[in-house]
């Protein structure tokens, strides 16, 4: 029996609702996918099947978004997803692999220290040494996999990789030709591959994509929620799924409290309140709705190993304080002068007021 893991691969945790839309799928599906365009646009915002199965959402937000995200990938070029931290870039491009793919395995993390052979091979260096360049001496990428078996590969956080190293990517995606020259010999790209990357627009100005590489990608820019209710119910979703997986000992989380959190993370970000009665300045971090998920879950385990298992004000103002200030100078003033001139004003928020304060 497989054992348990913490975080399963979405094409294992969804498989049975990606089986159900591969048996339903009667449109037209590009060379190696798994799904039509269509079906996987259905995997990622959730609809109702036919004989009644039901597709849970993956994204919620704007299905042309999604549309346009997708029908890139049955093109020539890379789809490039957008956006500032925690508005679910990641999430996204992971899913729509495993609906097009069946793998969201094929991922290269791009970090600082990210080399060029993880974009295209590396070398088993015993077996170079003792027998010299060989096919079996030669370790391939995920890149070099996907092209070799028609698949989508990752690449995420693009911008924090090196120029020269994101530049290895022209060849790949203008000539769909991955080159081997100790071998004399080349990987031609099967039909189906393509690569999604992702990319925070806070990190612009760090690695900026060449022109020569931007004009291989079609951008897609991901917004955050467009008002509470949305982002209220991604959080609630989101918290709810992870807090099963993790197991954790305590009861779903009250919805007042996922929104007076989801209510304070838009105002710091936005600068004004709700209503756009009053201008408020906001703090130096993002206060992403990824922040405000990993808030909540940490509640939830303060209260279910440490309390009653209800999630309180109390147990939640800890993680918002550690997710506001950023800075340890200016965004306690920040968050200070919020909770004094709006959150204290609050009918009903007494207790909310109190637990940050005291963790001020």
């Amino acid at each position: 029996m497989k054992p348990s893991v913490i975080r399963e691969h979405a094409e294992h945790l969804f498989s049975e609702e990606l089986e159900a839309l591969r048996n339903q799928d009667d449109k037209q599906r590009p060379p190696n996918w798994h799904l039509s365009p269509w079906a996987v646009v259905d995997y990622l915002l959730g609809c109702t099947l036919a004989d009644g199965t039901e597709i849970s959402p993956k994204y919620i937000g704007d299905r042309r978004l999604m549309e346009v995200a997708v029908a890139t990938l049955a093109t020539d070029r890379a789809l490039l997803l957008l956006g500032v931290p925690g508005t679910a870039k990641s999430w996204v491009s992971e899913h729509i692999t495993a609906a097009i793919s069946g793998d969201s395995t094929l991922l290269i993390q791009g970090t600082a220290g990210t080399g060029e052979e993880a974009m295209r091979y590396n070398w088993n260096y015993a077996r170079l040494l003792a027998d010299g360049p060989s096919e079996q001496a030669l370790v391939p990428s995920p890149m070099f996999r996907a092209m070799e078996q028609g698949q989508l590969c990752r690449v995420e956080e693009l911008t924090r990789v090196a120029s020269d190293v994101q530049d290895t990517l022209i060849t790949l995606l203008s000539e769909k030709t991955l080159p081997i020259a100790e071998l004399s010999t080349e990987i031609q790209a099967a039909p189906g591959f393509n690569v999604i990357a992702t990319a925070n627009s806070r990190d612009r100005g760090v690695n900026e994509l060449s022109s020569a590489l931007q004009r291989r990608f079609n951008t897609v820019v991901l917004p955050l929620p467009k008002d509470l209710d949305t982002e209220v119910n991604i959080v609630q979703k989101r918290v709810n799924s992870m807090s099963s997986s993790l197991a954790l000992p305590a009861q779903p989380p009250a919805l007042e409290e996922i929104r007076r959190v989801v209510t304070v993370f838009r105002e710091l970000r936005s600068g004004a309140t709700e209503d756009g009665r009053a201008k408020v300045k906001s703090p130096s971090g993002t206060l992403s709705t990824a922040e405000a998920i990993s808030v909540v879950t940490n509640g939830l385990s303060l209260c279910g190993h440490f309390g009653d298992g209800e999630l309180t004000a109390r147990d939640v103002a800890s993680g918002l304080v550690g997710a506001v200030v950023k800075d340890p100078a200016q965004d306690p003033v920040v968050f200070k002068e919020y909770l004094e001139t709006v959150v204290k004003e609050r009918s009903g928020w007494n207790d909310f007021y109190r637990a940050c304060k005291a963790h001020l």
